[in-house]
C-alpha cells in the first residue's frame, strides 16, 4: 500500500488515445486447449451443480445459450447528491461488465459498483464459483430487482461464446477484479473496441510465477489490458515483468479499505450501537467476553475451539463465548459435527434459539450477518490466514472497532494487514510493523522475543487472544486504532472511480470522433 499520494497516479490525458492499440490475441496452443477443455468444464460444472436448483440456469449461463435480460437503461437510481434516498433517471450510460470471482471479490468492489450504479451507469455483474453468485445475488438484490443490475455466471473462454455473451449485455467497458483474467475475453473485448479494466488488482508472488510459466498468454492479456489499476507497487512491478507497459499502470491502494456495510463511526453512531446491544441482548449474550472466529475453512474451526477450550480453563474467562462462521455454507454440517466432537456446548443460529448461559461455542450458520458478529465481538480472528489460503479481509471488523488476530497466511492482504498492524489494530506472529496499544491509548514496540518458528505461531495467536480478552478496554482502543485507519483510507474509492470514468470517457470521444471521420469519407 502506499504510504502517501506521492506515489499515486492518475490517468494521463497525454497519451495517444486507448482505443488505437493494437489487438493481442493468445497463442495458437491456448486457443486449442480452450477448445479441448470446454467440454471437460462443462463435466465438472455438472457435478459440482446437478443437484442444485439452478444447474440448467448457470449451464446455460456459461456457454451462451440464455442470459437475463440486460439492466433497463430508463431505470432510475440512486443519486450520491440525494442524502434524502430520492432518485434520479439514468442518464443514458449504458452498462458495464464487472467480472468478480468468488465472494470475496464480490465484496471487495461491492461499493465501487455502488459508487457507478448512484452516477447513472447500468451494472452487469458476474461470477465464477456458486458462492460468489449467491453473494451478487443477495448483496444486489434491490440493484436486481428494479432493473440497474443483471446478474449472471462468467461465460467460458470460448470466443464464440464470449461473442454471444458481448452482443447480449452491450458494455461500455469490462471491469476485472484483482486477478483473475482470461486470454479470449480480453482479446474479444480489444476486437469490440471496449476497454478493459483490472481494478484493485493483485499480483502475489506465486501468482506471478504461475503466469510466468505461460508467458506468451499473460504478455497478451497484459497488452490487451485498457487499464490495470494495482494495489501497490510490488504488484505494479509484476505486471510490468509480465508485459504490461508503465503506461496502463496506475497505483490507487486497495478496494479492501472501503467499507461494504454501513460504519459505526457516522452521524448514526448510537443508534448503530444501540442496535448491536440490542442484538446482543435478543441473542443472550450481554455482559459476555466474546471472540468470533469468522470466514473459517477446514483446518481453522479446530485451532479456535482448542483455544476456547484453553480460554475457558481459566476462572475469570470461563463465560467467554466463541461465535464461528465457516466461510463457505456447504460446510456448515461439518463443523457443527467437529464441535460437538469437541465437547463443547453449542448452539446454531440456524435454530433460531437465544444463546444460554451455557453455550461456549455458537455455530453462526448463516449469509450475509457477518458484519453483525465483528461488531458484537471484542476479538477477531480472520480466517483464511491459519490455513494457506491468503488471509480474508481484516478491513471489516477494523470498521466496526473490533481488533483482529491473523495468522501467517496473509498474502492476499499483506499491505492491509501491515498497516494495521503498524498501529496495533491487528495482531499477526512475527510481523514487524505490530505495534501494541498501552494503557494510555499510545502504540509502542512490545519487547522484542527473537525470531518464532511456524510451529510457535499458534501459541502466539492463543496468547494474544487471552490478554485481549482479559484486557477488554486495552482491545478496545486496538480495535478504536482500526477503525480511524479505515476512515483514513476511505479515499481509495474515490481514485479507482474517476480512472475508470477516465478511461470510459477517452474511449467514447475516441469512438465519436472515428464515427465522424467516417461520416466524412
Amino acid at each position: 500500500m502506499p504510504s502517501s499520494d506521492n506515489s499515486l497516479h492518475s490517468l494521463d490525458k497525454s497519451t495517444p488515445p486507448l482505443q488505437s492499440r493494437a489487438v493481442y490475441k493468445p497463442p495458437i496452443y491456448y486457443q486449442v486447449t480452450i477448445g479441448l477443455l470446454k467440454p471437460l468444464y462443462r463435466l465438472q460444472v455438472w457435478r459440482r451443480s446437478h443437484k442444485r436448483d439452478n444447474y440448467q440456469q448457470e449451464v446455460e449461463q456459461r456457454f451462451g445459450k440464455r442470459y437475463p435480460a440486460p439492466p433497463v437503461h430508463s431505470a432510475k437510481v440512486k443519486s450520491n447528491a440525494n442524502e434524502d434516498g430520492n432518485y434520479k433517471e439514468s442518464n443514458g450510460k449504458k452498462v458495464i461488465w464487472c467480472h468478480a470471482v468468488s465472494l470475496g471479490e464480490t465484496n471487495t468492489v461491492a461499493p465501487l459498483l455502488d459508487a457507478l450504479l448512484a452516477k447513472g451507469y447500468q451494472i452487469w455483474l458476474t461470477n465464477t464459483t456458486q458462492t460468489g453468485y449467491a453473494r451478487g445475488a443477495s448483496r444486489f438484490a434491490d440493484d436486481i430487482a428494479q432493473g440497474r443490475l443483471s446478474h449472471s455466471y462468467v461465460p467460458v473462454d470460448s470466443p464464440a461464446v464470449i461473442e454471444t455473451f458481448l452482443a447480449h449485455v452491450q458494455p461500455v467497458a469490462a471491469l476485472f477484479v484483482e486477478t483473475e483474467l482470461w486470454a479470449n475475453i480480453l482479446t474479444k473485448l480489444s476486437e469490440h473496441h471496449i476497454p478493459s479494466i483490472l481494478v484493485n488488482g493483485r499480483l502475489s508472488a506465486s501468482s506471478f510465477k504461475s503466469y510466468q510459466k505461460i508467458g506468451a498468454v499473460s504478455a497478451s492479456m497484459m497488452k490487451n489490458l485498457s487499464l490495470i489499476i494495482a494495489q501497490d507497487n510490488e504488484s505494479a512491478k509484476r505486471f510490468r515483468q509480465l508485459g504490461a507497459h508503465s503506461a496502463q499502470i496506475r497505483v490507487a491502494g486497495s478496494l479492501k479499505w472501503v467499507i461494504n456495510t454501513p460504519k459505526l463511526n457516522n452521524d448514526n453512531d448510537d443508534v448503530k450501537k444501540a442496535e448491536i446491544a440490542n442484538d446482543g441482548a435478543d441473542l443472550g449474550v450481554a455482559d459476555r467476553p466474546i471472540w468470533v472466529a469468522a470466514s473459517t475453512h477446514s483446518g481453522e474451526e479446530a485451532a479456535a475451539l482448542s483455544w476456547q477450550q484453553q480460554i475457558l480453563s481459566n476462572p475469570a474467562l470461563a463465560n467467554t463465548l466463541l461465535i464461528i462462521v465457516p466461510r463457505h455454507p456447504e460446510r456448515f454440517d461439518e463443523v457443527a459435527e467437529l464441535i460437538e466432537k469437541s465437547g463443547l456446548t453449542m448452539t446454531r443460529r440456524s435454530d433460531d434459539g437465544a444463546i444460554s448461559s451455557n453455550t461456549q461455542v455458537y455455530l453462526a450458520d448463516s449469509m450475509g450477518e457477518l458484519m453483525k458478529w465483528y461488531a458484537l465481538a471484542d476479538v477477531a480472528l480472520v480466517g483464511g490466514s491459519l490455513v494457506d489460503i491468503g488471509g480474508h479481509n481484516p478491513v471489516e471488523p477494523a470498521s466496526v472497532a473490533t481488533p483482529v488476530l491473523m495468522g501467517a497466511y496473509t498474502q492476499s492482504c499483506q499491505s492491509v494487514v501491515d498497516k494495521l498492524a503498524s498501529v496495533g489494530a491487528l495482531y499477526q506472529p512475527n510481523n514487524n510493523f505490530y505495534r501494541r496499544i498501552n494503557a494510555d491509548g499510545q502504540a509502542f514496540v512490545p519487547q522484542e522475543k527473537g525470531k518464532q518458528s511456524s510451529t510457535d505461531d499458534d501459541s502466539l495467536l492463543y496468547q494474544q487472544l487471552k490478554y485481549w480478552l482479559s484486557h477488554l478496554t486495552l482491545a478496545k482502543r486496538a480495535g478504536q486504532a482500526g477503525s480511524e485507519v479505515t476512515e483514513q483510507q476511505q479515499a481509495v474509492l474515490g481514485r479507482q472511480l474517476s480512472m475508470i470514468e477516465d478511461v470510459i470517457q477517452q474511449y467514447a470521444k475516441s469512438s465519436f470522433n472515428q464515427d465522424v471521420k467516417q461520416e466524412l469519407l
